[in-house]
């Protein structure tokens, strides 16, 4: 059974989802379970495995999505006897470890061509989980883009099928400047840490006008980084994907633009 569950885990952990992974420590007097059963919690509620069941280990189910939501480990000690929150008749005791496996930060890239490439490439050494999205099977496949998600199809639709939240970082970097408008209209106000295209200034304001012009909130379009990347200096697709990466990072960790010889 254990190893089932670790494989269980493992596989949540690979689909980046979060889970944690309970595990009875100690127990003292009587308990429902014994010293190392395990039980994962899935981000939806859903488990695997046990630690006792009944009340005690409705609370540890309980505890663990907590503790995926904040983002934390935790040890902790459970009364079971009518002293303790549970109202349990065992008597005892039992002390139990949650340990988070936390989501990926993703990266979703909408495009296949050259700087989708190094920004693929980047992103991977950083520890990203990677999400490509493009229209042309040739420039998104698991050749060009191994050990990654890959969504082919309209640009605009795949990106409006996705999920977007604090955890996603959305590069837009297509072929051309139509279906990078269709990738901003799916993108934008959606909750994105980070929503940036490519483009000079003139490209920017043309698209930005447009989807003002199409009822977009002002504000959520202030918020998109295009121009996107830092001024860095370099133009080659390498220095070009190292520059939104920076700026991602800047981004994420909430750092300074600044030299740190000042």
């Amino acid at each position: 059974m254990e190893y089932s569950l670790l494989e269980q885990l493992a596989r949540s952990v690979k689909e980046n989802r979060k889970a944690a992974l309970v595990t009875l420590i100690e127990e003292q007097g009587s308990s429902p379970g014994k010293q190392g059963f395990m039980m994962v919690v899935f981000e939806d509620g859903s488990t695997a495995g046990t630690v006792g069941g009944g009340g005690f280990e409705n609370k540890a189910r309980e505890c663990a999505l907590e503790c995926m939501n904040e983002g934390r480990n935790r040890l902790m000690e459970l009364e079971l006897d009518d002293s303790g929150e549970l109202h349990m008749q065992c008597g005892g005791k039992a002390s139990i470890f949650i340990k988070v496996f936390k989501e990926k930060e993703r990266l979703i890239i909408a495009g296949g061509g050259h700087i989708a490439l190094e920004l693929y490439k980047t992103g991977k050494l950083l520890g990203f989980h990677i999400v490509i999205i493009e229209d042309r099977e040739e420039y998104a496949n698991p050749e060009r883009f191994p050990d990654c998600d890959i969504h082919i199809g309209n640009i605009g639709e795949c990106i409006r099928n996705y999920p977007l939240d604090r955890n996603c970082h959305v590069v837009i970097v297509t072929r051309g400047h139509e279906s990078d408008t269709d990738a901003l209209r799916a993108s934008i106000g959606r909750g994105a840490r980070y929503l940036g295209m490519i483009g000079s200034r003139k490209k920017t304001k043309y698209v930005f006008d447009l989807l003002l012009g199409e009822g977009c909130n002002r504000a959520d379009i202030e918020a998109v980084y295009a121009p996107i990347g830092l001024d860095l200096g370099g133009d080659s697709a390498q220095e070009i994907a190292f520059s939104i990466m920076a700026e991602i990072l800047l981004v994420k960790n909430g750092g300074q633009l600044k030299h740190m010889r000042n």
